[in-house]
């Protein structure tokens, strides 16, 4: 067969994918080793890709009102409200939300359409939603959002200091680097600075578990200590840079022993920061998620600019991404405030931007930002609205008003691969677009780099390319010429040349190397770093080691960085801090990630994170029922008790939506409060409290059909093999819940029902189990492990369905670890017991941690367990 390289579709690391296809619509999937990201590593979802190509779930016929019509229809239908709606209402009344989930090709055609042709810049995205406040933070320190460093910084660096990042989950391929480098060179320091103990800090000499929320004032105490021992870059401050006596004024003002850290600490910290040359900070959602985002951003750069630690091997502040083609979105200007190819709306941009597109209706002004065109849409300000790619309904804050604003909508559409999502259910307009095995075009990650992602598998059902959607929609409304794209290709040589276009080294996107590049040198493009103008070599590097940054006078700006408190303080009937993020194995909303089985194994239900103290205080266990509650929702999740957490604080994850668990969407409760320079949502600090749920049952059903799971006080979809799992609690008796629960069982999985012993209860139909039941009053995390093996039995014998009707066998597996290998906790603690006391003999042993490595942290954990016992 043959094999493509192309692209992960996760992270924003941007690893490279071999695909080989298996001629069944599946895929073999391995790393790219001669791809610069990742040199062959994959992460845990990245290795499991093969596993989520299937056509379930797929929408593969465009819809109006819930019924199949043509593409023509669709298209016709689109072109005509959006027509209408701008005739009556004006141009600001139509909006489009995108997605770091598109290619490079689809964002611009997308931007172009609504900016240039439409009039409105009413188009933002979801990285709204994760990287806008570090775009604000570079524009004000560099005046242009330039990420200055290359991954390779990471192990080159002395000192790695990781700000408001779980690499290790969140980015694991780059975790695996980091990891391998600080092996390889043990003097390399690794501090950590998060409230949570993340598996990140498994790596780290010092983790700073810092208040919530003061990142600023601790990067402000760093930028006072560093200028009083003078450890700072005269010259380079001097010559390149404007602002600093402002910026120490306010930051001298201020006091780290607000951030909840010992003297003794916060001491080791600046040392090492002041004396090491070689630094690199890299911050993610946790520094970017605030009301405070754009300045933690700017008190971080503050210190690299003193130092002048910037742009050079081994140095400098470092924004990662979330998502894919985060980077890709900004380069053509996908945000509401931001024009293509690194433009804004200044006078000269417009005019720019204008004359490249040939159009005389290009928008003048910044639109809405994401949070607030979900507001505008919910007051019917805006009537057209097209969501791209993504799941507001969701992920956006408050997401309860977004789907009312959705339903509400005169005109809502939605390009998208998934039939089943929050946001598809909500909107009334569907497109079916191609998924990520089927698109072509290209994505840029973190660090620069752009990489093709070519197509392995053929086009489902009617689906079709984002772009071409687009282009077919300007073609109807009049705009045919300025669209007369025949491929990608053809967007990404226009794409590359408007950021040539009067260029001439004043913009820091340019990629005009490669604006004649003919298909077959696109079809065969390796991936490259920009800048890549025409008059040089076409290689990229880091930006700003020389100075010469893009303010008008080439200096950066120290910003100053005051401390303001959340906009939201928790309250004695919300005494919690709510924060929300990944868990290792799983993916934004799960639609593509939720089709894996290993992925599901090692956190396989929504669960919330309190201290011991703080569940002590409401009477809660690991495995109890409890609702959150803040001033804007409710969600309900199974408690997990840990000290991971700070007391006060709490922390869940964002992957749940209603396809997977109607009570456990935890953006329906997180505060909609957003930066006020950026735009970007509160969502690591919601005011909130949590009460314990009186249920009186818990539940597991697993079944051959999928079953209509009744209203409960708590449920999940549950991945596992061979068959429909799902877990749940309520507060209705044990007799009622039998009911309940087995009717919904029977009314897809008909046949006799049996009674067993402990709860157990089952279908079995010529000896065949269809379903399955197990209830009882406390927890049983177990029961899935216990029961699932009788479903992929033939005819049971004697033995198996009196074991079934028992409560099945002995099997504990006692929670996954290695979801490559799914291996379980049981077993590498076996492993332990009969003498495996190192990461290599566990791995000999079980295979656990040989793959991806995102396991590790977990698994070296278990082993400093089982020493500190030994030593005590």
């Amino acid at each position: 067969m043959t094999v493509v390289a192309t692209t992960c579709p996760y992270c924003g690391v941007g690893c490279g994918v071999m695909a080989t296809p298996d001629g069944m619509g599946g895929a073999k999937i391995e790393g790219d080793r001669h791809h610069p990201a990742n040199r062959g590593r994959l992460c845990s979802k990245g290795a499991a890709l093969g596993e989520t190509l299937s056509l379930e779930d797929r929408l593969l016929y465009p819809e109006i009102d819930g019924q199949r019509v043509s593409w023509d229809a669709a298209l016709d239908h689109v072109a005509a409200g959006l027509r209408t709606v701008i005739a009556q209402h004006g141009p600001d009344a139509v909006a489009f939300y995108v997605s770091g989930q598109l290619l490079t090709e689809d964002y611009y055609a997308a931007n172009k359409l609504i900016k240039g042709f439409l009039g409105t810049a009413n188009i933002d995205t979801n990285s709204r939603l994760c990287m806008a406040s570090s775009v604000a933070g570079h524009k004000r320190a560099f005046g242009s959002d330039t990420v200055p460093g290359l991954y390779e910084d990471f192990e080159q660096a002395d000192l790695v200091v990781l700000v408001g990042s779980n690499l290790a989950w969140c980015h694991p391929v780059l975790f695996q680097r980091l990891d391998a480098a600080k092996r390889a060179r043990p003097r390399m320091k690794v501090v950590v600075i998060d409230p949570r103990r993340t598996e990140t800090c498994d790596i780290a000499d010092l983790h700073l578990a810092l208040r919530p929320g003061s990142d600023v004032a601790l990067f402000n105490g760093l930028l006072t200590e560093l200028h009083q021992r003078g450890a700072t870059a005269a010259d380079f401050v001097a010559e390149h840079t404007a602002g600093l006596d402002a910026a120490l004024a306010m930051a001298s003002a201020g006091d780290a022993g607000t951030c909840g850290l010992s003297a003794a600490d916060l001491a080791l910290f600046f040392d090492w920061f002041a004396k090491t040359e070689r630094t690199v900070t890299l911050y993610s959602q946790g520094v970017n998620q605030s009301t405070a985002g754009v300045d933690k951003v700017n008190a971080i750069i503050n210190c690299h600019l003193l130092t002048g630690r910037i742009g050079r091997p081994g140095m400098g502040p470092f924004s990662i991404t979330g998502q894919p083609n985060a980077m890709g979105g900004r380069e053509v200007g996908a945000l509401s405030n931001a024009l293509a190819a690194h433009m804004d709306f200044a006078p000269a941009d417009l005019d720019r931007v204008g004359r490249f597109w040939g159009t005389s209706r290009l928008a003048s002004k910044p639109g809405l930002k994401a949070v607030d065109l979900f507001d505008a849409v919910g007051r019917g300000e805006i009537k057209a609205l097209w969501i791209m790619a993504t799941n507001p309904v969701a992920s956006m804050p408050n997401a309860d008003a977004v789907r009312a604003a959705l339903a509400a909508c005169d005109l809502s559409i939605v390009s998208e691969a998934v039939r089943a999502s929050d946001t598809v259910d909500a909107c009334r307009v569907r497109l079916p677009a191609l998924a990520w095995a089927e698109k072509e075009g290209t994505v840029t990650n973190s660090e620069r780099c752009i990489s093709r992602q070519r197509p392995f598998l053929p086009a489902p059902g009617e689906a079709r390319p984002d772009w071409w959607i687009i282009a077919e929609v300007a073609r109807r409304l009049g705009y045919g010429d300025a669209f007369a794209w025949t491929g990608p290709a053809d967007i990404f040589r226009e794409h590359a040349a408007l950021s040539a276009f009067e260029n001439e080294g004043t913009r820091d996107f340019d990629i005009g190397a490669y604006a004649t590049l003919d298909d077959a040198g696109y079809g065969c493009l390796a991936p490259f770093v920009w800048p890549a103008p025409t008059k040089a070599a076409a290689t990229g590097g880091r930006f700003f080691g020389g100075g010469d940054f893009f303010h008008v006078d080439r200096r950066a700006r120290f910003v100053g960085t005051p401390v303001r408190p959340p906009e939201h303080a928790p309250d004695p009937e919300h005494p919690l801090r709510l924060n929300t993020g990944r868990v290792r194995d799983q993916w934004h909303t799960m639609t593509r990630t939720g089709k894996s089985v290993r992925l599901a194994g090692h956190r396989p239900e929504p669960t919330v994170d309190l201290h011991p103290l703080d569940a002590a205080a409401r009477n809660l266990r690991t495995g109890d029922i409890a609702e959150l509650r803040s001033r804007w929702g409710r969600a309900v999740f199974k408690v997990h008790v840990s000290d991971a957490v700070r007391p006060g604080d709490i922390f869940a994850p964002m992957h749940w939506t209603a396809q997977l668990s109607r009570s456990s969407k935890v953006n329906a409760a997180v505060n909609p409060a957003v930066d006020r320079l950026s735009g970007q949502p509160e969502l690591k600090h919601t005011p909130v409290q949590v009460l314990k749920l009186p249920v009186c049952w818990h539940g597991t059903i697993l079944a051959r059909r999928p079953i209509m799971v009744p209203e409960v006080s708590y449920g999940a979809r549950v991945r596992v093999a061979g068959c429909h799992a799902y877990v749940m609690a309520g507060e209705q008796s044990l007799e009622q819940a039998k009911r309940l629960l087995s009717v919904a069982v029977r009314a897809t999985n008909p046949g006799p029902w049996v009674d067993g012993a402990k709860g157990i209860g089952a279908v079995i139909a010529d000896g065949v189990v269809d379903a399955v039941l197990a209830l009882s009053e406390d927890h049983d995390e177990a029961a899935r492990d216990r029961l699932s093996p009788f479903l992929s039995m033939g005819r049971l014998t004697a033995d198996q369905r009196a074991a079934l009707l028992e409560g099945g066998g002995a099997d504990d597996r006692g929670g996954e670890i290695c979801a490559c290998f799914g291996v379980s906790r049981a077993a590498i603690e076996a492993a332990i017991g009969a003498g495996a006391l190192s990461l290599a003999e566990i791995g000999a042993e079980t295979h656990a941690g040989t793959n991806c490595g995102s396991c590790r942290p977990e698994i070296r954990a278990l082993l400093r367990g089982v020493k500190s016992r030994k030593a005590a």
